[in-house]
């Protein structure tokens, strides 16, 4: 099957079956959804959406959270993954915002990564959930479920690779779609471990399914 067509039956299934995709961390602002992406790095949404709350309550602007300091912002992140780096990391954030920002979420892909704890993926997740953009974050699932569906080459062994494999066939009024739609199709049924591919609906057109499971069924 031609990679293009492959990339159109994707599309064309999340299109009709879930148009309206959205990240399912919990957040009311810009500044609170960068907060949570920075947090949710190796770290599970549920988690993130558990001790955000409190967090946001007592930081509830960049201003309040620029004024603290990372012990004080540890006490609230203690259950999350790398809570020491990303208590700093929080911290040091808020503070380029306020000084070099004016309080405002910047909204090149660049400028986000000038802030700490700011990776290409989390700006890539900010630029197009806030701003619409364009831009593909790549965290483990996207990257684990554009291979193996076969949007994109198993040679593409990078984030960056995955990345640009996929902006080449994605319109760029899907791209922010297409990012949720694989971050959650891996979330829920292209498990790392345990790939529910007999109740996938992309098997037919899977390249992981038609050269790994077909063939096990086969010789079973």
């Amino acid at each position: 099957m031609q990679r293009q067509q492959r990339f159109n039956l994707f599309m064309d299934y999340f299109t009709k079956n879930f148009p309206e995709p959205e990240t399912e961390l919990h957040y009311s602002s810009p500044y609170e959804l960068l907060v949570a992406v920075i947090l949710s790095a190796q770290c599970t949404d549920k988690r993130v959406n558990i001790v955000t709350p409190p967090l946001f309550e007592r930081f509830p602007d960049a201003e309040s959270l620029a004024a603290s300091n990372a012990e004080e912002v540890f006490t609230y992140i203690r259950s999350i993954s790398y809570p020491n780096n990303k208590s700093k990391h929080l911290v040091g954030m808020a503070r380029m915002l306020t000084e070099q920002f004016n309080s405002e979420i910047p909204t090149s892909v660049d400028d986000l990564q000038k802030l700490p704890g700011v990776g290409r993926k989390t700006a890539n997740v900010i630029a197009s959930v806030i701003f619409n953009q364009p831009a593909m974050a790549v965290d483990t699932h996207v990257f684990r479920v554009s291979r193996r569906i076969g949007l994109v080459p198993l040679t593409a062994k990078t984030p960056l690779a995955v990345e640009k494999g996929l902006l080449r066939y994605i319109p760029k009024l899907l791209v922010h779609k297409a990012h949720h739609w694989l971050i959650l199709h891996g979330r829920y049924v292209c498990m790392a471990r345990n790939p529910q591919c007999f109740q996938c609906p992309l098997s037919p057109f899977c390249r992981y399914f038609e050269t790994n499971v077909k063939i096990d069924v086969f010789h079973s």
